[in-house]
């Protein structure tokens, strides 16, 4: 699996070039990327791609490609990712990840995507040594306008979680990107999605319970993934997967005193309008950009210090880079595994399966005496 680099009839060739060169040896050269880019270092690998840093011949610059094997994938995949390149073709906002190019060649597609220099943004907010509820809230401003903007396009994004909330660079906290649009669909009217898609701990009840649905499950996952950002830890957390699905069908969360005591109304009301299990009632994207919190006065915000929070998070942080770690092999099985767990839960809730049937790994311990 994978793709190599370019390495062009009399070119000298570095170590690392050979390296992956010998690495990958079954892709040819000549075709038209290798003409317009050469591929060094692997920046990640999924079940039936790779992402590599890939330079521009003529000027330099430096990209993500992603690089697809045709080989494998179902013909369920290849719809999936005709979707994604022409909804991020159609993409154009400074929030969310940028598409530049596409190659159609014999054994692979090549997605040349803008390159994501800052890593994971739950990575960047882990490091800080200080945090405030006025850095959460901007960084969640940048995450809505970019939703917003989606939405607005008729297109449900499907799979929002950490993982794919990435920065531009190592300096500007605030630069975060949407990626990852592999679930994304187009959405013209109201709850026309029907596939079961999506993350445990962040997909929707609806999604969960087999209903017709729309983008307003982006909002339920925006709603987790803000109160993450601000509390530190998530709001649905069971060693169980088909009890964390009956909690998150029931809506079933609360703002521990410990960790939410301090931290201002409006920010809790939005998270609250968001994880709302009636999708209707749920709020949209566009009056979550204009909710009381996102117009708080920056000195106030300042002033509510996350320091406990930020403890929880980093220990939170530190269980989902060891479970992304251990469920890499498995990342084609997203949808699979969320199928089953649903079918174990809905057999669970029928007798047919003893408790335990579909466990999964710890989502996270939930804090001390809660």
């Amino acid at each position: 699996m994978g793709c190599t680099t370019s390495v062009p009839d009399g070119a000298s060739e570095t170590p690392e070039e050979r390296k992956l060169r010998i690495d990958f040896p079954d892709m040819g050269y000549g075709g038209d990327f290798e003409k317009e880019y050469k591929l060094t270092s692997v920046l990640g690998s999924g079940a039936f791609s790779t992402v590599r840093q890939g330079v521009r011949h003529q000027t330099g610059e430096k990209y993500a490609v992603k690089c697809v094997t045709k080989s494998e994938l179902s013909s369920e995949d290849k719809e999936a990712l005709l979707d994604e390149i022409d909804i991020l073709k159609a993409m154009d906002h400074p929030g969310i990840i940028k598409l530049y190019d596409h190659f159609d060649e014999e054994k692979y597609h090549y997605l040349v995507l803008e390159a994501m220099d800052g890593g994971e943004l739950f990575d960047r907010i882990v490091a800080k040594k200080f945090y405030n509820e006025f850095e959460a809230r901007e960084c969640i401003r940048s995450i809505l306008s970019a939703l917003s903007y989606i939405h607005h396009g008729k297109i449900a994004h499907r799979d929002l979680k950490p993982e794919n909330l990435l920065l531009a660079t190592l300096t500007n906290d605030n630069d975060v990107k949407i990626a990852d649009f592999g679930f994304a669909k187009k959405c013209s009217t109201q709850n026309c999605l029907k596939t079961q898609c999506g993350t445990p701990g962040y997909v929707a009840p609806e999604i969960l319970e087999g209903r017709e649905y729309d983008y307003a499950a982006d909002m339920w996952s925006i709603g987790v993934i803000m109160y993450i950002i601000i509390g530190g830890y998530p709001p649905f957390y069971e060693d169980n997967q088909n009890l964390l699905f009956k909690k998150i069908k029931r809506g079933d969360y609360e703002f521990h005193p410990e960790f939410w005591n301090d931290i201002s109304t409006d920010a809790k009301d939005l998270i609250s309008k968001c994880i709302t299990v009636d999708p209707n009632k749920r709020i949209s994207c566009a009056d979550a950009v204009t909710h009381p919190w996102m117009g708080r006065d920056k000195r106030i915000l300042s002033s509510q210090d996350l320091a406990k929070n930020l403890q929880q998070f980093k220990r939170f942080n530190a269980k989902r880079k060891f479970k992304a770690g251990v469920k890499t092999v498995m990342a084609h099985n997203r949808m699979k595994n969320l199928m089953e767990g649903l079918r174990a839960a809905a057999d669970e809730e029928n007798g047919k399966t003893k408790a335990g049937a579909g466990d999964g790994p710890p989502e996270y311990a939930p804090p001390p005496s809660y």
